[in-house]
């Protein structure tokens, strides 16, 4: 265990014997992360909760009133690859400690404005805030708790809290949205400066270096402004249609600033992002399975959402309960997963996660006009839990391990974004398959028409994700079963060989056959 310059514990390691030993301020300083990664999952739930009572308060039309959301998701998914870059060229802490303080500051707003679009713009502030918080954050942990055994067991806590900020979201908005909708901006604001004050005395003050060479603007403006556009058009997509050249000319947009964004990157001496990060298996698998399996799960939760609410006629609150066994088991896990991760390794991790999200979808496409909770809904819920249970903690900590520690807010940032452009893309396409299913109509048999082919969508996308871990870890295996296979001996080198590699005629040495 490492110490700061006044003899407090800041890095955890292992101890002689294995074990692992964490001091209070260490403690301290994970659940100061975890609050905020528990905040920003909070937020995104309970606001879609209260939607129809924010409509009907500010008089919002249904197109705008979706941009509550998605003004959130834009702020967030299309600035996390900057956010994660600030955090290790300006510093973690302080990027955290800036974006915590916006956050806070930008809940309380959109807890007092009487305008929808002073409210879409807190949100898009809010969202732009745990684009920063969320990759300093990780950033922080992978930075503080070293490789292996502690950093497995912090992510594992810090992942958990996230899922289950998100699950009790739905529960917790239902109860908000009773007593009044700006409930639930206005509650995350003493918890977000609670968490900030602790912060102040805990977070592990990096020691400061001088940034060598130039700042890439040119890639961080190509490639934010990529993000944004992206993120915007597939939301904008379900109301101006696919096909339409608003859309298609806003793609070609997008394609041709990504051309842009990686020509500058393998160009520049100081990249925004270093693309040979990516050659690490374990972070391209990673933020792989983050991106195709964290958007099938935003598709399948839509889909449940109007299924539960619409078609059988669900309180809010009770669609809140019935998705709480994914979170409750996410929960549950949190203090084996770590033991499990080192156990059994990230890449089998990943494809029983993987394999049991899909299970539980494809299960779900038994869904009828008169479902039942134990029949239907709860076991597959079951399914999706032990599932994400396996997956979260995994996929985050493969795709930041073996990164340096001043690429640390890089690799967190990539992870973060994969997994909200996997959130925005499927859940476009699975708005854009319901309507185009069940053709605007509103009875049980047009509404089931529109259902089935998007539970079919997520179930693909699943299993996409599923193929590519599987082949991920059949490939490090075969790897790994030839490393081993090779046997380890001295030999003479002489001739041509040896003075190919020593430059001396003759050499004996040790090598690897």
């Amino acid at each position: 265990m490492t110490t700061s310059h006044d003899g407090s514990p800041t890095r955890a390691l292992p101890t002689t014997d294995g074990s692992l030993s964490w001091s209070p301020r260490l403690w301290g300083t994970l659940i100061v992360l975890c609050t905020a990664l528990f905040l920003d999952a909070l937020d995104v739930s309970m606001v879609g909760v209260a939607l129809p009572s924010i409509g009907t308060d500010l008089k919002l039309s249904t197109s705008t009133l979706q941009w509550v959301v998605s003004g959130y998701v834009l702020g967030y998914g299309g600035l996390l690859l900057l956010g994660g870059r600030a955090a290790d060229l300006l510093g973690r802490r302080r990027v955290f400690l800036i974006a915590l303080a916006v956050f806070a500051a930008a809940s309380l707003l959109g807890g007092l404005v009487d305008d929808g679009a002073l409210l879409i713009g807190a949100r898009f502030l809010k969202g732009a805030a745990a684009a920063f918080t969320a990759p300093a954050a990780l950033s922080i942990i992978t930075t503080t708790f070293a490789e292996g055994p502690a950093r497995n067991k912090a992510l594992s806590i810090f992942t958990t809290c996230g899922a289950s900020g998100y699950s009790l979201g739905l529960v917790l908005s239902g109860l908000l949205t009773t007593v009044g909708w700006r409930w639930t901006f206005l509650m995350p604001v003493p918890v977000a400066l609670a968490a900030l004050a602790l912060a102040l005395r805990l977070l592990p003050r990096q020691a400061r270096e001088p940034h060598r060479g130039g700042y890439d603007v040119a890639g961080a403006v190509s490639g934010t402004v990529a993000l944004l556009l992206l993120v915007f058009t597939v939301t904008e997509a379900q109301s101006v249609g696919w096909a339409s050249l608003r859309t298609i000319g806003s793609l070609a947009a997008v394609a041709a600033l990504l051309a842009a964004f990686l020509l500058i990157e393998q160009r520049t001496a100081h990249p925004l992002v270093r693309l040979g990060i990516f050659r690490n298996s374990s972070v391209a698998r990673g933020n792989l399975a983050a991106c195709l399996l964290m958007g099938s799960y935003a598709g399948f939760q839509f889909v449940v959402t109007l299924y539960l609410q619409r078609l059988l006629g669900w309180s809010a609150l009770g669609m809140g309960f019935a998705l709480l066994p994914v979170g409750a088991l996410v929960a549950l896990s949190a203090t084996k997963m770590g033991a499990i991760v080192d156990r059994f390794g990230t890449g089998r991790l990943l494809v029983l996660g993987a394999g049991a999200m899909v299970a539980g979808y494809l299960f779900f496409l038994r869904l009828g006009p008169h479902s039942g909770f134990l029949t239907l809904v709860l076991p597959s819920m079951v399914l999706l839990g032990i599932g994400f249970a396996l997956f979260y903690p995994s996929a985050n900590i493969a795709a930041t391990n073996g990164v340096a520690d001043e690429e640390q807010g890089l690799a967190s940032g990539l992870v973060n974004t994969a997994m909200q452009v996997g959130n925005a893309l499927v859940l476009a396409v699975t708005a854009a398959v319901i309507t185009t299913g069940s053709h605007g109509g509103t009875s049980p048999a047009d509404q089931l028409a529109g259902y089935r082919p998007a539970l079919v969508l997520v179930s693909g996308v699943a299993a996409l994700g599923l193929l590519a871990v599987t082949a991920g870890a059949l490939f490090d295996r075969r790897r790994s079963a030839a490393r081993h296979s090779v046997p380890d001996y001295d030999y003479p080198r002489i001739g041509a060989e040896a003075a190919l590699e020593t430059g001396a005629s003759t050499v004996q040495g040790r090598g690897r056959v």
